[in-house]
Parts: C-alpha cells; sequence; structure tokens
C-alpha cells in the first residue's frame, strides 16, 4: 500500500489505524451479520456507538456536566442558518469577527435573519490578520458574538479569546477542534465539522450550555430546533452513522495518543518544523501571515513566482506529498497538518522546502 502524506484542507487525512480497524469491520461489523452503514439506528449497537462518541468528546476536551454535546447532520454550514434562527429572531443584533471567508459565510445567513454588528473586519489586511482579542468592545446587548477560531483559507487562528461578560461566545472551531486545549466554559456554543480533526464528512459536533436551550423560539421547524436535537439526544432522525462510528474511533484513538495534550505538543512541533523551514528560504519562500496569529492547522505560504509555485506543486506530488494547492479564492499554497498528519508527513514538506529553495533561490 503506497499510502502518501495528504495536506488536504478537508475532507484530510484520517489516523491510519482507524481507517484499518473500519477496513476490517466494515462489510461484518463485530460478527453481527451486517454492515454497521444497515444497522437500525434505533438498535442497541448504533445507540451504544452514538453515545460513546459523545462521552468521548465530553471527556476529552473537558466538557462540563451543565453542556449538552450533540452530533447532528448538515456540516457546520447548516450552523450558519441553525445559530441566528435559535438565538437572532425578535428583532435581537449580535456582534461578529469577520476574520475570513468562513466567518463571512456565518456573517451573511446571520443578516437573513436579524441584526449584525461586525466588530472587527480584517479586509484590510487581506483576512491575513487578527485583532488582540482585548481590543474587542462587544455590544452589551448582543444576543451573541460570533467567532472562527481558525480560517482555513487565511491560515489565521486566535491564540486568545475575549472577555464577553454576559454576552454568550459563539464559536466555529471546525478546522482546530481537538488539536488544542481550550476553556470551555468561556463559551456557551462551541461547533465543529468533522472533516478536519475528527472524522469524515458528514456530521457535526455541537457543544451547548443547556440555558441557551430557553432562548430558542416556539415557532422553528423540528429538525432546526436546538432544543429538539438536546431532548432526544441528537437521534431525533437517522444519525449520520457512518460518521459517528468514526469520530468514536477517532476520538478512541486520540485518547491513546494523550488525548488534547499531546494534540497540542504534535500540532506545535508539526507547524514550527514547516514555518521554520519557510524563513529560513525567505528568498524564495514567505508566509504572509503575522508570527503572532499563524494557524498550527493551516499553513498558507507564497512563492515568489506564480511559475515557481506550479513547479513546487508538481515536484511535491513526486515526493507524494499532496493536497498543497492554496484555496482557489487566493491561490498560493497551504500545508493543512491536522492531529492524524505524521511528524514525518511535516518533516517531509519541510525537506522538500529546503531542497526546492537551494534549486530555486
Amino acid at each position: 500500500m503506497a499510502r502518501i502524506f495528504n495536506f488536504a484542507a478537508g475532507p484530510s487525512t484520517l489516523p491510519l489505524p482507524v481507517l484499518e480497524k473500519v477496513r476490517d469491520e466494515f462489510v461484518d461489523y463485530q460478527g453481527k451479520g451486517m454492515s454497521i452503514v444497515e444497522m437500525s439506528h434505533r438498535g442497541k449497537v448504533i445507540d451504544e456507538i452514538h453515545n460513546q462518541a459523545l462521552a468521548l468528546i465530553r471527556e476529552l476536551l473537558g466538557v462540563p456536566a451543565s453542556y449538552k454535546v450533540m452530533i447532528l447532520g448538515g456540516g457546520a454550514t447548516l450552523q450558519f442558518g441553525m445559530i441566528p434562527m435559535n438565538f437572532l429572531w425578535g428583532g435581537k443584533s449580535c456582534d461578529f469577527t469577520q476574520t475570513g471567508a468562513w466567518a463571512k459565510k456565518a456573517l451573511e445567513d446571520a443578516k437573513k435573519v436579524g441584526k449584525v454588528n461586525v466588530l472587527w473586519d480584517g479586509k484590510a489586511d487581506n483576512y491575513l490578520n487578527l485583532p488582540d482579542p482585548k481590543t474587542l468592545k462587544v455590544s452589551p446587548d448582543a444576543a451573541y458574538l460570533h467567532m472562527t477560531a481558525n480560517e482555513t483559507i487565511g491560515g489565521v487562528e486566535w491564540q486568545d479569546w475575549p472577555e464577553t461578560g454576559k454576552v454568550p461566545l459563539f464559536c466555529d472551531m471546525s478546522s482546530d477542534f481537538m488539536s488544542r486545549r481550550v476553556p470551555v466554559e468561556k463559551f456557551s456554543l462551541i461547533y465543529a465539522g468533522a472533516q478536519k480533526n475528527v472524522g469524515p464528512a458528514g456530521a457535526t459536533i455541537v457543544i451547548m450550555r443547556e440555558e441557551l436551550l430557553e432562548r430558542c423560539p416556539p415557532s422553528i421547524v423540528a429538525y432546526l430546533d436546538y432544543r429538539l436535537h438536546a431532548k432526544e439526544n441528537s437521534m431525533y432522525n437517522t444519525p449520520p452513522v457512518f460518521s459517528i462510528w468514526m469520530i468514536k474511533l477517532v476520538m478512541e484513538w486520540l485518547k491513546a495518543q494523550g488525548g488534547l495534550p499531546a494534540a497540542e505538543k504534535l500540532a506545535a512541533e508539526r507547524s514550527k518544523l514547516i514555518y521554520d523551514a519557510i524563513e529560513r528560504n525567505a528568498g524564495v519562500f514567505n508566509c504572509p501571515v503575522p508570527k503572532a496569529c499563524r494557524s498550527k492547522m493551516n499553513l498558507v505560504f507564497r512563492l515568489k513566482t506564480e511559475e515557481l509555485e506550479a513547479k513546487f506543486l508538481e515536484e511535491a506530488k513526486k515526493h507524494k506529498l499532496d493536497g498543497l494547492k492554496g484555496h482557489r479564492s487566493v491561490g498560493g499554497c497551504r500545508a493543512s497538518v491536522y492531529n492524524a498528519m505524521p511528524l514525518e508527513g511535516a518533516k517531509a514538506l519541510a525537506g522538500l522546502i529546503d531542497e526546492f529553495a537551494k534549486k530555486n533561490g
């Protein structure tokens, strides 16, 4: 088997032991005579898998008992609309930080439901920078402040969080979820699409302070009502069974690696290897993001010409390093180094950067 190093932003690389386990158990799950994707979601097997996945997320992240943990379908994009429909109705307003493409998508959906006050907009810096969170002036009457923890396209990541007082803090953590420890109690709502650090596409984790459920409107349709999902343990309708099974397996793998402290340490090591290689080859490569807010998950960089970028990407493929092309909206290069990326992958990319710069400097 010829496994490459996959630096794609998502869907992204997954732990090899998890993929091998899925391969071995997919057709006949633990001697049941059928695949897990054929089983009733109301049966004991699926119910146990579902609850084990929820429990592992709660354990690894240190989620307090006063929070609900749910796994829903629709991707994080569904949450862009679901959040304002539950919490921005009735003439309310909310605050936003506009930090890049994904924050903008969430913001545009919120605008369709209620009033949005943008506390900070990174447009002047082409969304390649972040403010000091201490400088954010939260509106005292805001229904919530929405942030995007890590922008996969711009390669910026919040390193700290603002003080919001009584205003609930909501955060899209899709692309750095489970890569570092976070003070869950500072947030009223955390959500994350699975397809970066926790599993395949098809599921979204939602972690919500229970008291928020009292704010949901009485008229909202069933599937978009957080109260219903919380009441039904996120099993109101047929859940994305395969994705949830893989989330459980990835969480088990992460726990065996040492949990979030280990993930955090490896994230720092992987990203440092690559950023250091970019810095020492500054005549050919450069990272446009200031060091203070560089992402440890999505490392963006440019070469001195687009022709060199194309040549570098071709060379990378020859070295079995794939998924390094930057997002189509911004170009350049991007290395996504999520939890399942081995340290060897970062070393291989750093080595190629050194070698390429020597030949093309």
